[in-house]
């Protein structure tokens, strides 16, 4: 049965000289595997410069419930990027993004709210002019919303430690690797309360926004199970700090 959706492009690996299996999350159905055959040919309705990295896509796609991997019958670029394929910066914070998404997002259904914030967010990066060094920081933090851990936001004087596993403030810190002390934990308490606008007034200084961010992927390990380590960070932190 044909369906036309939205998706985001997360991942391709090559099937054969001439075919690929392309990741895409997509607004009907989850995250989902569709087979493009023939897309390096002359005759291909489909070209690879299209299935960039969080590329926004239109699809009208055939889809079967239980099936692993399905077909695409129309694809085009929903939402062209003006500034993320000329930016090194922002081209570096995709990248990332799109590694950890990659890593994270495994649901096969529909989940608007995830759906709207990835497409969102994509949309301010691309727009955005200043603020650029804690987006992904804010990104990362936002996105717990929606995978089911977000953080109870109970900082104060009396509890100016963030416990990772258990997703609160407390009073002491007891372990540094499961513990965020002073001041990580209260850039970590202002960022979840802001949106992606408000970081363009919000400064981190490098020094803490490289600690947050590696404190902030163990927070990912910890609540998701067998989550992949992630390596893109290293040549985002030197980008960003440059």
């Amino acid at each position: 049965m044909l369906h036309h959706t939205r998706g985001i492009v997360f991942h391709q690996v090559r099937y054969s000289e001439t075919s690929l299996i392309v990741k895409i999350y997509t607004e009907l159905f989850g995250l989902q595997s569709y087979m493009i055959r023939g897309i390096r040919s002359k005759k291909s309705q489909i070209r690879p410069a299209q299935l960039q990295h969080l590329s926004i896509v239109d699809m009208v796609v055939y889809h079967k419930e239980k099936k692993d991997i399905q077909h695409i019958k129309e694809l085009k670029i929903a939402l062209p990027f003006k500034s993320i394929p000329f930016d090194i910066r922002k081209s570096s914070v995709v990248i990332f993004l799109n590694e950890v998404l990659y890593n994270v997002i495994r649901e096969q259904e529909a989940n608007p709210a995830l759906f709207n914030f990835l497409y969102n967010a994509l949309q301010v990066l691309d727009l955005k002019e200043k603020g650029l060094s804690g987006f992904h920081l804010q990104f990362l933090v936002q996105l717990t919303r929606h995978l089911g851990f977000f953080p109870r936001n109970n900082y104060s004087d009396e509890a100016p430690a963030f416990d990772l596993q258990e997703g609160i403030f407390t009073k002491q810190s007891l372990h540094p690797l499961l513990y965020m002390d002073e001041p990580l934990s209260k850039y970590f308490s202002i960022l979840a309360t802001l949106s992606f606008d408000d970081t363009e007034s919000f400064s981190i200084p490098a020094d803490q926004r490289n600690k947050l961010l590696e404190y902030l992927l163990r927070y990912y390990s910890i609540h998701i199970p067998g989550v992949k380590p992630i390596k893109s960070h290293i040549i985002l932190q030197t980008v960003l700090n440059d």
